[in-house]
């Protein structure tokens, strides 16, 4: 009775042989068996089975040796099969993994093998799916562990990634500066620019205040030299009324005559001089033929009448030189001055905000408002320089 009962565990077959012949698949539970005639021929585990098989060597296309591990995901979905059609399937499936692997890297280079994995996945699993369909194994999933070039291999690829990387930084580095000095050559550029656009708005200004100052200097000049030369005639009038008011001799004539000689002599270039020997001559025939002889026989001159001179009314300055001494300040220049504060005073934006059409505007405003304030000069009856 020992012998006629068979449990079998969940997720397990059992195949049954009676008298050396198959007779049936046990299913998980209990089991009645036939004593002595009956007996189990194999266990087999119906849950997935992940295999791992030791590295393979194989060589690529450009024969290079890479040895590459594999794992095997796969299932018994058939035990009557497993048992019978082949006598280990675990090997089976190691080999026939060993040699579709070496069938499938052996038409692919080295840098197809480390790149293709998937493909390569791929492919094994539909072939190893399709030739233990027979067998009663479903081949689920197959991975390829590792794959690993000879250490001369390894060594070179490691150099060419450390080039390749060096190269892709040398790259980025050579990037970074050829950005870094265009941004501060671009910098440098508006800089420039806004320093030559600010040097041009000082020129100007200084060349309109110069040109102010000048025309304002000139009429100031003018002014003086009229007024010094009315001066001049007013003294020399006067000098000459008081000199007929006075009804001088000569005597009194040779006397300031020898006065004003020591002051000739006082110049540095004056180190000889002479008196005309006949400035006494000069004097007595002046005197005989102005003059009277006196009691003594001495002529000596007699000044006619004096007239009073008629008192004359004071002159008036020329109506068109009365502008001349005008010191009210001149309205275009105020304005030329509030204009260049306004510009002085006017916020530069920065490089990268000031569009070049606006900085042509702003040049083309202070142009025409130099142009107006010239005109406006012109209208007002200033000299233009």
């Amino acid at each position: 009775m020992v012998k006629s009962v068979l449990v079998i565990p969940q997720a397990t077959a059992a195949v049954i042989e009676r008298l050396g012949r198959y007779r049936t698949t046990a299913a998980p539970g209990l089991n009645i068996l036939v004593p002595f005639l009956d007996r189990v021929r194999a266990r087999i585990d119906l849950r997935e089975q992940v295999v791992s098989f030791p590295p393979q060597p194989v060589i690529t296309r450009d024969n290079l040796t890479v040895s590459i591990d594999t794992v095997v995901y796969f299932q018994v979905t058939d035990p009557r099969a497993a048992v019978y059609e082949i006598s280990n399937y675990i090997v089976g499936v190691e080999q026939l993994a060993t040699t579709t692997l070496r069938n499938l890297v052996g038409g692919m280079s080295l840098e197809e093998t480390l790149t293709s994995r998937d493909q390569i996945n791929n492919q094994l699993r539909g072939v190893l799916d399709e030739a233990t369909g027979r067998w009663g194994i479903r081949v689920a999933r197959v991975e390829l562990k590792a794959v690993d070039p000879p250490p001369s291999i390894r060594d070179s690829m490691e150099k060419q990634m450390r080039a390749d990387r060096e190269k892709r930084a040398m790259i980025l580095n050579a990037e970074g500066q050829r950005e870094a000095a265009i941004k501060s050559a671009e910098g440098q550029k508006q800089a420039q620019i806004l320093s030559a656009e600010g040097a041009k708005q000082a020129a100007i200004l200084g060349a309109e205040a110069e040109r102010q100052s000048a025309i304002l200097r000139a009429q100031g000049e003018r002014a003086a030299r009229y007024l010094q030369a009315q001066g001049q005639a007013k003294a020399i009038e006067k000098v000459f009324a008081a000199i007929k008011a006075g009804r001088p001799t000569p005597e009194v004539l040779a006397y300031q005559y020898l006065q004003t000689l020591p002051q000739m002599a006082q110049g540095d270039a004056n180190k000889v001089w002479l008196v005309p020997s006949d400035y006494g001559k000069a004097l007595e025939g002046f005197a005989k033929m102005l003059g009277a002889p006196g009691e003594d026989g001495v002529f000596r001159y007699e000044p006619p009448a004096y007239e009073q001179p008629a008192t004359s009314a004071p002159e008036r300055d020329d109506p068109s030189v009365a502008d001349w001494f005008d010191t009210a300040p001149d309205p275009a220049v105020a304005e030329a001055v509030r204009a260049a504060e306004a510009v002085a005073r006017k916020e530069v934006p920065g490089p990268l905000e000031q569009p070049s059409v606006q900085r042509g505007a702003d040049v083309g405003a202070l142009g025409s408002g130099s142009v107006a304030r010239e005109v406006g000069a012109g209208e007002a009856g200033q000299p233009q320089g």
